[in-house]
């Protein structure tokens, strides 16, 4: 086996180890869920119809009831015989009838021992609710009562009793119940199980594939073959479905283009890590050629110190950028003039140029800081703006190099502004972009990277306010070091 097949076998192990098995996953819930509504629906619609199906119980029972005391009533009810009036109530299985007519009621049948009574139900007055809590009753707790049930039946105007024991009346309710509960079951699983068809075909599925699919491709995302294939859907899945495909595939590009990157910034670096000794060497030697007497020599000498300085700089900004993390910065505070005044110095702006620097900050003005990263960042942006002004195609009539800064409560604003000829809009869409963020032919974008990265590390922003012809500012907004109040109580608590 290759080594890329058992890379692909243990990534399908890792991604089935991490699949949600199915005693836990969506399909199951569903089912479950769909037969207990369905259940419960059931339940509910249960106890009226056992009401319903007790009081027809009764009316039956009353109506048979009805027959047998019209023919009772109009023949002579004395002369029967006591096997033939048990013959009678036992055919219905009543204790006694009775007929109520013109307000004068007349017992027709009854056993040998008057019953007693437990409860009187009259079957065209029972409301929907006695109907319900009087079934219920009868199915929990019934079996040994004796029930009174009486009305009319049909267009008679006579109303018509019975007295009958409630227990073939339960034992039937129980069989109905039964019944009920056994096709309540049946209809449950079939709509759980067409439910469940349909819902997985439409919904579990795709979401079953579209998490498979973020498995699979955090597996390996340079594979394309992982990328989620979109179903043609015009729903709320198909969306998804097509966003998930359109964020795998950019996410697989912008990681191949870091890679690519991470690359070419470890080959430059290896690179500008000798470069950067050679032009040290090649310094030492034009410093040399100064001392030399010869007018050629000395007009192009400073000329090849300069370009040999700023061959330095951009290796050390390449190397500065290529670094994993910035340190964390050494806060304290510092002087702004002399810091500004030491970007001056390392810029070595010649004098021939015609660029002057302006240092406008009062020599009091203080700022919570690392030195060294504040320096790091102000000389970028200084010597982006001398570049700018030095190499403007167009002459400039006047140029200038400020910078100001200026305090509101804990926070500072430093201004750098120029006179050049302002940023390009593709400069200002890839501002704070490596590589991509330069004004001029040929530059990196290093240095705003660099300053954009160093100024975020104190908690501050990098912004550029204008950039038009003959005016370019950026503002350095830095706070101070937020005070730790618990510390600080602390601190004041401890005895001097």
């Amino acid at each position: 086996m290759t080594t890329d097949e058992s890379r692909s076998q243990g990534g399908h192990q890792a991604v089935s180890d991490r699949m949600v098995p199915l005693s836990r996953g969506l399909s199951t819930k569903l089912l479950v869920l769909t037969i207990i509504f369905v259940l419960i629906a059931e339940v509910l619609i249960f106890v009226p119809s056992v009401a319903n199906f007790r009081l027809q119980w009764l009316t039956e029972k009353l109506g048979t009831a009805a027959a047998v005391s019209t023919l009772l009533v109009e023949s002579d009810t004395d002369r029967l015989s006591p096997a033939v009036r048990k013959e009678i109530l036992m055919s219905i299985g009543a204790k006694a009838i009775a007929v109520r007519d013109e307000g004068v009621s007349r017992l027709l049948v009854i056993s040998d021992v008057p019953p007693q009574v437990d409860e009187h139900i009259p079957l065209e007055a029972v409301g929907p609710f006695e109907a319900m809590t009087g079934a219920l009753d009868t199915l929990f707790f019934g079996g040994d009562r004796m029930l009174r049930a009486y009305g009319r039946m049909g267009e008679s105007t006579k109303e018509f009793e019975i007295v009958i024991p409630d227990y073939s009346l339960r034992k039937a309710m129980l069989v109905y119940a039964r019944n009920i509960a056994l096709l309540s079951l049946l209809i449950s699983l079939f709509t759980a199980t067409l439910v469940f068809y349909a819902i997985n075909r439409i919904m579990i599925r795709p979401v079953r594939d579209m998490t498979c699919s973020m498995l699979t491709f955090a597996e390996a995302p340079d594979d394309p073959s992982r990328i989620i294939r979109p179903e043609d859907r015009g729903d709320e899945i198909g969306v998804a479905e097509r966003e998930l495909a359109a964020m795998q595939t950019h996410l697989q590009k912008t990681l191949s283009e870091q890679k690519h990157l991470a690359d070419l910034g470890l080959a430059v670096s290896k690179i500008n890590h000798d470069m950067r000794n050679m032009l040290a060497s090649a310094q030492l030697m034009s410093e040399r050629l100064r001392t030399v007497n010869d007018p050629t020599v000395q007009l192009l000498a400073p000329r090849l110190v300069r370009t040999l300085d700023r061959a330095v700089a951009y290796s050390e900004g390449v190397l500065a950028y290529g670094r994993t993390q910035e340190a964390p910065p050494q806060r304290r505070r510092i002087k702004l003039y002399h810091l500004v005044e030491d970007v001056q110095n390392a810029l070595g702006i010649d004098t021939t140029s015609g660029i002057e620097f302006v240092n406008a900050i009062d020599e009091t003005h203080e700022i919570d800081g690392d030195a060294e990263q504040l320096f790091r960042a102000i000389a970028n942006l200084c010597r982006n703006s001398v570049e700018a002004m030095t190499t403007a195609k167009d002459s400039l009539p006047v140029r200038r190099l400020t910078v100001s800064a200026e305090r509101s409560g804990t926070v500072v604003r430093i201004l750098v502004a120029d006179t050049g000829p302002g940023l390009p809009q593709k400069a200002r869409e890839n501002l704070f972009a490596a590589f991509r963020g330069s004004a001029r032919s040929g530059g990196t974008g290093l240095g705003l990277a660099i300053a954009h990265e160093l100024v975020r590390a104190h908690g501050g922003t990098l912004e550029l306010v204008e950039s038009v012809g003959g005016n370019t500012v950026f503002a350095v907004v830095i706070p101070d070091e937020p005070v730790d109040i618990e510390k600080a109580r602390d601190t004041l608590r401890r005895p001097a």
